[in-house]
């Protein structure tokens, strides 16, 4: 399994793909479908689906042209199918935590709300692809519509359960990186710190 990495739009926005044996799955593409197209036929990858952590605009943006262009369905929390704006008939509705084979790989979907009610974290193999729940050192804004600190709290919990060793992609460039492990945000991210140790508090420092 390999993963590509594209810096997109003016928000820092991360798309990944992901790709073994010639097929692909796309994560969070937005902004300039092109330079996706590009590099999708530069690797000789054939894509076979699109997931989405979660409905925001900025992480779609461009999506349903790419969806229609290669008659493909994109994965995403049914409790932000109407947040995400984009036709019910491209989409396939993920609930709860489940795992499905999708182009020969095991994905995990791992319901993370918090930023958005249908926030997921994406895991294929040891990578955690973690759209706007975690960041390098920080986490994402609770104060939107659908956003809750209490449930971004057990969310970051239950992330903090995984193997330390976990690689995660975030889902901007913020911060010194968009790539981390869940060991260095356990250790370094006093969000995380305090979600896990502090639970009481963690409502009052957002």
């Amino acid at each position: 399994m390999k993963i590509i990495t594209l810096q997109l739009g003016q928000m820092g926005n991360c798309t990944y793909i992901v790709h073994k044996n010639g097929q692909g799955l796309i994560i969070d593409p937005s902004w300039q479908m092109n330079d996706i197209y590009k590099t999708l036929e530069e690797n000789k990858i054939t894509p076979k689906a699109v997931l989405f952590t979660h409905g925001h605009y900025d992480h779609l943006t461009g999506a349903q042209d790419l969806l229609e262009k290669y008659q493909i369905k994109g994965y995403i929390g049914k409790e932000d199918i109407t947040l995400s704006e984009l036709p019910e008939e491209l989409l396939i509705s993920i609930k709860d935590n489940c795992s499905l084979e999708i182009a020969g790989m095991q994905v995990d979907f791992i319901h993370t709300p918090g930023h958005t009610k249908g926030s997921y974290c994406i895991k294929i193999d040891n990578a955690l692809f973690s759209g706007d729940t975690l960041f390098t050192g920080s986490i994402g804004r609770t104060d939107l519509p659908g956003g809750n600190a209490r449930e971004m709290q057990k969310s970051l919990v239950l992330l903090s359960k995984l193997p330390l060793e976990t690689e995660v992609y975030c889902g901007h460039s913020y911060g010194p990186s968009f790539k981390t492990t869940i060991k260095e945000e356990i250790e370094n991210n006093s969000f995380m710190r305090i979600a896990t140790r502090e639970p009481d508090t963690f409502s009052e420092i957002l």
